[in-house]
C-alpha cells in the first residue's frame, strides 16, 4: 500500500494511543522509519524462527504498514510547520507595511474630519489598544467609518479605494497571524498524530527486536540486524570520545 493507505487504515489505532503516553521520538523520525523498513525486510528472512517465539508473518508485515503510517504523518506534520514558518515569515514582511498603512489612513480621517468633533471621537476611539489583532481591527474599522461618512475624504482628495483595500488586508491579514500563531492548521495537533504513528511502529519495532535478539543471540550475523544502527554508532562515538578525553 502507498504511505497515504497506510495512514487512513491505521489512523484510528494511532489516535487511540492516550495523549499522555505521547513523548518526543528519541531518535530522528526519518532514521527510525529507515531502520523500522530494514527491520521488515530483515525479518522477513527469519520468519520461521520468529514464528516459533510468537512474531508471526502477520506482525512482520504490519511492522511495514505502521512505518508507512508514520512517513505520511511525518511528511503532513513538515507540511503544516512549513506552512507555519512560511506565515511567519510573511507577517514579518508584510505587517510592517500593514502598520504603515493603517497610520497613513488615520492621517487622512484626522485631516478630513478636523471640523467634525463627533467623526473626530471615533477616529480617536479607533486608535485606543494596541497589538497585531488591534491594528487588523483598526483597518476594518477605518474601512467602516470612511464608507459611511465618504464627502469630507473625497473633498481632500482622498481616493475611496483604499477603504476597500484596508477592508480587504483586515480579512488577509487576520488569516495570515492565524496561520502564523498556528491558530489554523494547527501544527501542534499534526505533530501529536506524528508522534502516536511513531509510537504506534515504534511499539512493534521493540517486539521484533526483542525477539530477534533472543532467537539469534548465537549467530552474530543474524543478530546484528535486531539491533539500531542509529544507537551503535552514537555509542561507539560516545565511547571513542570518552576515550580522549582520558
Amino acid at each position: 500500500m502507498a504511505n497515504i493507505d497506510d495512514y487512513n487504515a491505521t489512523l484510528a489505532e494511532i489516535q487511540a494511543i492516550p495523549n499522555e503516553e505521547v513523548k518526543e521520538p528519541g531518535m530522528p523520525v526519518d532514521i527510525a522509519l529507515q531502520e523500522a523498513e530494514n527491520l521488515h525486510h530483515w525479518s522477513l528472512d527469519d520468519a520461521d524462527q520468529l514464528q516459533v517465539v510468537g512474531v508471526t508473518n502477520k506482525m512482520i508485515e504490519d511492522l511495514a504498514i505502521r512505518a508507512g503510517a508514520c512517513r505520511e504523518a511525518q511528511s503532513i506534520w513538515n507540511k503544516d510547520s512549513r506552512s507555519q514558518q512560511e506565515a511567519q515569515k510573511q507577517w514579518g514582511i508584510q505587517s510592517p507595511l500593514a502598520y504603515d498603512f493603517r497610520n497613513d489612513l488615520l492621517a487622512s480621517l484626522r485631516f478630513a474630519y478636523r471640523k467634525d468633533d463627533a467623526l473626530l471621537s471615533r477616529v480617536s476611539a479607533i486608535t485606543d489598544g494596541g497589538g497585531h489583532a488591534d491594528m487588523i481591527q483598526d483597518l476594518n474599522d477605518i474601512a467602516v467609518l470612511g464608507r459611511e461618512n465618504p464627502d469630507p475624504l473625497t473633498a481632500i482628495g482622498f481616493e475611496l479605494d483604499q477603504l476597500v483595500l484596508a477592508a480587504t488586508r483586515a480579512d488577509e491579514l487576520a488569516d495570515l497571524l492565524a496561520e502564523a500563531n498556528g491558530d489554523k492548521a494547527d501544527p501542534n495537533e499534526s505533530k501529536m498524530v506524528r508522534d502516536k504513528a511513531y509510537i504506534h511502529m515504534k511499539e512493534l519495532v521493540d517486539e521484533i527486536r526483542e525477539a530477534g535478539k533472543y532467537v539469534f543471540r548465537k549467530d552474530p550475523k543474524r543478530l546484528k540486524g535486531y539491533s539500531s544502527e542509529y544507537w551503535r554508532k552514537l555509542h561507539r562515538k560516545q565511547k571513542n570520545n570518552d576515550e580522549d578525553a582520558e
